[in-house]
């Protein structure tokens, strides 16, 4: 499904989010404690504490944007709507490391997290040729940038515990015929040395992403999966940025497992809540679908031991792309927002 993502943010706000999550170290905000996330968090306005880390081990970051919107709600008097956007600001959200200044992203995320006792959670979202020229399109300009950005990526995490969704979408252009094939043997090069540059770190857990219960069938993306080195990984990633249910997505990633050495994935329930939209230009349903609601929290606490977790990847109320009367693709859209969190209730 072509352009199905649409979850990266600006590089403008990642570096804010980089420097907030700076000083957020420096202030000691951030929750320190190892249960029940009570302590901390406490930012500009809006409140935000660590879920309790048996059930979501992943950092809440108490300034990320959904935050910074509860607080801005919660200083004009809407406390209404605040407490709507608060059901996205106090979950544990993918981080989306942007192309510039890797190092000092993933440094300042995890370094974050670590601090607040929780696991960073991040994507990878930077391939050469990326989104095949759609709404998200960008990535490296060539294999040898990618490497040397992921080598900051690397050196940014270090030891600290993170856990990484690695380039959404990827490999399903290189299956179904998106990516021109000239770029395919650089690619498949590219996610297998990500895998082992990242697998080489002391707590870093790598899932690389394998599409979704919609798009097609598991025999089709097996064999890109090996050849992209998911034997070395921790597992692969399903249904990012998109809308199918929890238990479509749990019956196409145990295929799909069966077929890759029994590998556990994760799924992306962030926006599941109402399952696909089904209406409208078929080639656009995953991008802004109206009447979509939140699915799942984050947790480990998962319906199958093959899942390791449901998570957030997209960012819940950011645009998947200019469509439907968004903005770009992985800028903050207060509307789809609130009708987000309204639907959820």
């Amino acid at each position: 499904m072509y352009g199905s993502r649409g979850g990266g943010t600006t590089a403008g706000r990642r570096l804010s989010a980089v420097v907030l999550g700076a000083a957020l170290l420096i202030t000691g905000c951030s929750s320190s404690d190892g249960g029940d996330g009570s302590d901390g968090g406490a930012d500009a306005g809006a409140g935000i504490t660590q879920q309790p880390k048996e059930k979501a081990p992943f950092w809440v970051n108490p300034d990320g944007t959904a935050a910074q919107q509860v607080a801005a709600l919660v200083k004009s008097g809407k406390k209404r709507e605040a407490e709507q956007i608060r059901k996205i600001a106090e979950q544990p959200v993918a981080e989306w490391v942007g192309p510039d200044n890797p190092r000092e992203q993933t440094q300042g995320f995890t370094e974050a997290a670590d601090k607040a006792g929780r696991t960073a959670l991040l994507v990878l979202y930077n391939i050469p040729h990326r989104d095949c020229g759609q709404y998200s399109q960008g990535g490296a300009a060539d294999g040898n940038a990618y490497r040397e950005w992921l080598d900051g990526v690397a050196a940014g995490i270090g030891d600290r515990p993170a856990a990484v969704i690695l380039e959404p979408d990827a490999l399903l252009h290189l299956v179904d015929g998106c990516t021109p094939e000239q770029f395919h043997e650089e690619r498949y090069d590219l996610l297998k040395g990500a895998v082992a540059k990242l697998k080489s770190l002391k707590n870093t857990k790598v899932y690389l992403d394998a599409g979704n219960a919609g798009w097609g069938h598991p025999d089709q993306i097996f064999e890109p999966l090996n050849r992209a080195g998911i034997e070395q990984a921790d597992g692969f990633s399903v249904n990012v940025s998109n809308f199918y249910a929890t238990d479509e997505s749990i019956a196409y990633g145990k295929q799909l497992s069966a077929k890759v050495g029994g590998k556990h994935f994760v799924i992306d329930t962030s926006r599941n809540g109402k399952g696909p939209y089904t209406q409208g230009n078929p080639d656009e349903r995953w991008c802004n679908p109206p009447g979509r609601a939140l699915g799942e929290t984050p947790t480990t606490k998962t319906a199958d031991p093959l899942v390791d977790a449901y998570l957030w990847v997209k960012r819940p109320g950011e645009s998947d792309g200019e469509c439907k009367g968004g903005p770009k693709a992985g800028q903050w859209w207060s509307d789809y927002a609130l009708k987000l969190t309204k639907a959820s209730s």
